[in-house]
């Protein structure tokens, strides 16, 4: 872990506590605690199954993180696994030996994608009753597996995909809109085939909602099309959508195109989906990271939401209150929070959640000494850009001022990125091979 910054005592600091945090959710060790094989006998959580019940045992999955899920489950399964196919994003492959890599496009879906998740239909719907498929899912999920429903382009999703992103829309409304465009999502993956199901899920949804984790590919789908169309209408959307997402929507309410499997559909009565980690492990791990440097940790939320710029206010109060009164934790301090903070595009730059909220909070903190804010996102690859997020501190502005840099400009422009790679600041990790939304620490020394 690299962070461009010049203060060497959290320069050293700040890499053990998110490092902390992303061990605790290691996709490898979350599957080994989940997981295990006893002889013939698969345990998966409280559920067990009979290996030699089986006449195949195929993988398939796709996210962030379902690379390294791969290669532990051939490491838990061994001779028992048939096959498979995994989709990672561009430079999150891993090397196995039975489970297929394939890799494709994130966050807009891509040619490469479209391709292997065609291959995953194919596959999965080969399987009979007396196949065991594991589907391995993880963040990313939907944008990996591009399958476009009756009548529409990876164009169609690709433009449809860009505005949600841009939106502001919530994770949750982005996937319901995603479901109803999909062969995949929403259930429909589980629906494509006849084999026993089990998910293992690596969860970067508040609430480890299991229907918005990758769009829910093995689980019931609660909304509609109406409510699809509700989403675009809601963002001033519907009419810059193309013109064949419209009129697919508009089929689906009329009954012309198929549903998504609800919750009581027979379909989920062979289905098992099981949570291997998410985001407030990976909060209470800061936490126990920084209790044993002995900084008193303060964990706020692993469920935050809402406009990164908001939670930069937040925590620039918590911070002056700190400083003033200290409360509600004493210096020295770490304030952790976790979640998927939104941001709604305005301006051309570039950035992603984590750099954004930096960014807007290096001016809420301005002046506060020995004060520093966090924005981190544990896959590392923080929206479209190559960092995984970005450090500010008390005197981050006015530096930058004196430098002739304006970051209010830059932040309305959403040009958290070229701000901070002329300032410094970025935090650069690489792929870290999981992904549980994001950190957000505030450290008061």
């Amino acid at each position: 872990m690299r962070i461009n910054m010049r203060q060497p005592r959290v320069r050293a600091l700040l890499p053990r506590l998110l490092t902390a945090g992303l061990r605790a959710v290691e996709p490898g060790q979350a599957l080994r605690s989940h997981v295990r094989r006893a002889g013939h006998l698969l345990h998966v959580g409280p559920r067990r199954c009979d290996l030699r019940g089986y006449r195949r045992v195929i993988a398939v999955g796709a996210g962030k993180a379902s690379a390294r899920m791969a290669a532990e489950l051939e490491a838990v399964i061994g001779d028992k696994l048939s096959s498979g196919l995994v989709v990672v994003k561009y430079g999150h492959a891993v090397r196995t030996k039975t489970i297929e890599i394939a890799e494709a496009g994130h966050p807009v879906p891509d040619h490469r994608g479209h391709q292997a998740a065609a291959r995953v239909i194919e596959l999965v719907s080969k399987l009979t009753r007396d196949d065991l498929l594991l589907v391995l899912l993880s963040g990313g999920a939907s944008s990996l597996l591009p399958a476009p429903g009756p009548g529409l382009t990876l164009r169609d999703k690709q433009v449809t995909n860009r505005l949600l992103l841009r939106s502001g829309a919530s994770i949750q409304e982005v996937n319901a809109v995603r479901k109803h465009l999909s062969l995949i999502k929403g259930g429909r993956l589980a629906a494509a085939s006849e084999a026993e199901t089990i998910a293992l899920i690596l969860s970067d949804v508040i609430g480890d909602d299991l229907g918005s984790i990758g769009s829910g590919p093995t689980a019931p789908d609660p909304t509609t099309y109406a409510d699809a169309r509700d989403i675009l209408r809601r963002y001033g959307l519907w009419h810059h959508v193309p013109s064949g997402v419209r009129a697919h929507v508009l089929k689906g309410m009329r009954g012309r195109v198929q549903e998504t499997p609800k919750p009581r559909a027979g379909v989920f009565a062979r289905v098992y989906n099981h949570l291997i980690g998410n985001n407030r492990q990976a909060v209470e791990a800061v936490a126990r990271e920084a209790a044993r440097r002995r900084i008193h940790p303060l964990v706020l939320s692993a469920s935050i939401t809402g406009e990164a710029r908001e939670l930069a206010k937040v925590f620039g109060a918590i911070a002056r209150e700190i400083k003033a009164s200290g409360a509600p934790v004493a210096p020295p301090a770490c304030v952790i929070a976790g979640g998927e903070l939104t941001v709604t595009v305005r301006g051309s730059g570039r950035g992603g959640r984590a750099q954004e909220f930096a960014l807007a909070a290096a001016g809420e903190i301005a002046g506060l000494p020995d004060t520093w804010v966090v924005g981190f996102g544990t896959d590392g690859t923080d929206g479209p850009t190559d960092v995984a997020g970005a450090v500010v501190d008390g005197a981050t502005q006015r530096r930058a001022i004196r430098a002739g840099l304006a970051p209010r400009t830059a932040l309305d422009r959403n040009d958290a990125y070229a701000f901070f790679q002329r300032f410094g600041g970025h935090i650069v990790t690489g792929p870290t091979g999981t992904n549980v939304n994001d950190l957000y620490l505030l450290l008061v020394l």
